[in-house]
């Protein structure tokens, strides 16, 4: 039994000091209280891990105690004991926030178990909070979460960066942070008050994204029924943000590499040359200097914008950070969703330190959330983690075409997984699309072609209708 400071609050004197003797044969340092106003003196003084206080007393009762404790100290665990009579009272000092409560005479193997608990609580919550602080101080200034050697490293170098108007790359897995580390770069830096325009690259085809990047004229192509300004004279005095610069085609990497050498470009269907005042950020999950090598990718435009790089490590690199990106997003979706999730059990957190987290923080991030939504306890256990962590439930494979069932016709069957893949992952996220896209590493126009190609191949097909 892990010890702790207990205070017992009892009128009655007999019992009070039986029950401390017992407390502090188990090891515990206890303190006593014959009122509720010299209870409340000593949580003042004193940094009690639990209270076990009698319902019924002279002055402040049991729940009353209870109350005003819960106002000077939140966290503290309260245990009410009373007399079999007054079960109702001690109901009603649960709702009000008591851990638990004990019937007279009371019972020391079931009191044994109740006091370890609430201790081990209120240990799991005082390191969230710990966790909580540690965060502050380390990425104090950034977007960014994690307090891990490979973490600090990267930010000390973006704090550097951030300084200066130097074109940066920021390279990483997707669901690493790649859009909050190009965002955090805009806060520390002397363009801050201007604006923050980010851009998807792979969200749009190449005769729209020139268009969306430089703007276009009037009749420059059939639509365009007006002028239109660009992305990039909208980031005017501050940062341009670039998402999958490794998508775009050929001819818009030269009118880019243009902008980024001279700062000047070209609406389509115009021959004015225009200037703007333009921080540029890219970010890519690909592998630059593979598509360099085969001529994919300009070897110029590469250099041009890798004069800053910026690695995000992948979360199963920095797994220390785990417990503090699980007490930041536990706390978020707590206080969003009202739940009473407030820390994580030794168990289930090890549960998280193991996983592999394939779509990492983005996945972490996830879990937490569908975690705090079905919580129904303060500490959240093994049971209570998705059954995709804990290995519950086994993937079924019995679907999957075989050598005889393919016979030349590979393409059908990787159609028919990938339709069956996302028909599941939106019945999961009950057709949020934004959200099964997200889970899935692919944009969101990518999942709603998908959808709407299903749909028209098949009409009557109801589980394809958007939502």
């Amino acid at each position: 039994m892990i010890p702790g400071l207990i205070l017992v609050v009892d009128d009655q004197k007999r019992q009070r000091e039986t029950l401390a003797q017992v407390l502090e044969q188990w090891g515990h340092e206890v303190r006593q209280a014959e009122d509720g106003q010299a209870a409340l003196a000593m949580v003042k003084g004193e940094p009690v891990d639990l209270i076990l206080t009698d319902l019924r007393m002279p002055g402040l009762s049991g729940v009353e105690l209870l109350e005003k404790c819960r106002e000077l100290r939140p966290d503290i665990a309260v245990i009410v004991m009373t007399a079999f009579g007054t079960i109702e009272g001690a109901v009603e000092a649960m709702r009000k926030g008591a851990l638990d409560f004990l019937t007279k005479p009371i019972d020391l193997d079931q009191l044994e178990v109740v006091v370890q608990r609430a201790l081990d609580m209120g240990r799991l919550l005082k390191e969230n909070r710990t966790l909580r602080r540690r965060l502050e101080e380390t990425t104090a200034g950034f977007r960014l979460l994690g307090g891990s050697e490979s973490m600090r490293a990267l930010l000390s170098r973006a704090a550097r960066a951030a300084e200066t108007d130097a074109t940066v790359l920021i390279r990483g897995e997707s669901g690493t942070g790649k859009e909050l580390l190009a965002r955090s770069l805009h806060d520390l830096s002397p363009r801050a008050e201007g604006p923050f325009v980010a851009v998807n690259c792979a969200a749009l085809p190449e005769t729209l994204l020139e268009s969306e990047l430089f703007g276009h004229v009037k009749g420059a192509f059939t639509g365009a029924d007006r002028n239109r300004p660009g992305r990039v004279p909208q980031a005017a005095g501050g940062t341009l943000f670039l998402d999958e610069i490794g998508d775009i085609s050929g001819a818009v990497q030269v009118k880019l590499l243009r902008f980024l050498q001279e700062r000047e470009y070209t609406p389509v269907g115009s021959d004015a040359v225009l200037m703007a005042d333009v921080r540029v950020v890219v970010a890519t999950h690909r592998d630059l200097e593979l598509m360099v090598s085969k001529e994919i990718f300009r070897e110029d435009l590469f250099y041009r914008m890798n004069v800053v790089n910026l690695q995000l490590p992948p979360l199963r690199d920095r797994r220390d950070d785990i417990p503090e990106l699980v007490a930041h997003f536990l706390d978020r979706y707590a206080k969003r969703y009202q739940r009473p999730a407030r820390a994580f059990s030794a168990e289930a957190m090890a549960c998280l330190m193991t996983h592999d987290f394939r779509g990492n923080v983005r996945e972490l991030e996830n879990i937490i959330e569908q975690t705090v939504v079905m919580a129904t306890n303060r500490i959240v256990h093994t049971a209570d983690l998705p059954s995709s962590l804990t290995g519950e439930q086994k993937s079924d494979t019995g679907d999957l075409p075989t050598y005889d069932m393919v016979q030349g016709d590979l393409s059908r069957w990787l159609e028919t997984l990938e339709k069956k893949i996302i028909l599941e992952t939106l019945a999961v996220f009950s057709g949020n699309q934004s959200s099964a896209a997200r889970h899935l590493g692919m944009t969101e126009s990518g999942l709603r072609y998908k959808l709407g190609k299903w749909k028209d191949e098949d009409p009557a097909g109801s589980q394809l209708s958007a939502k």
